[in-house]
């Protein structure tokens, strides 16, 4: 099965880098640590200590395997300089019901829709996505349909 793209600024990609590294660093030895010590306990079947160590680690492996994913598969978003049409990384500004909004298209990874910045794979982002400036865009919402017209693409 193929893998799927993540989109990333360079920014983030460089935090999630990080986090990756901290993890395969410093938190593994952390993790181990706390094993070694609660395996010097004893009895390990009735050892909440050990556990809690056990389940620490499960969640960090498990985080590390889903960082090296998103990374292997980054596509790190770049402005295109097309402000003909809008893609991942545009930034545009739309008219709904004569409000103005601005919205920037990111990876799923980066959407924070309070900060306007909307996921290329959500209803909104993806209605947006090959349109053009003037573009009238309807959108199915849980409140009903709602349109949109692009007024501008940086």
């Amino acid at each position: 099965m193929a893998e799927k793209q993540q989109y990333f600024t360079k920014e983030r990609l460089e935090k999630l880098k990080e986090e990756l590294a901290d993890l395969k660093t410093r938190k593994r030895i952390e993790v181990g640590e706390r094993l070694k010590r609660a395996k010097e306990l004893g009895d390990l079947s009735e050892n909440s200590e050990y556990f809690e160590a056990r389940e620490e680690q499960a969640q960090v492996e498990t985080r590390i395997s889903e960082l090296e994913d998103m990374i292997k598969n980054a596509q790190i978003i770049e402005k295109t300089g097309s402000t003909t049409t809008v893609s991942v990384g545009s930034t545009i500004q739309v008219e709904k019901n004569g409000e103005v909004k601005k919205f920037t298209i990111v990876g799923s990874n980066e959407a924070n829709p309070a900060e306007g910045l909307i996921s290329n794979e959500s209803p909104l982002g993806s209605s947006f996505l090959n349109k053009t400036t003037g573009a009238k865009v309807t959108v199915t919402t849980p409140s009903g349909k709602a349109e949109y017209t692009i007024l501008s693409i940086e």
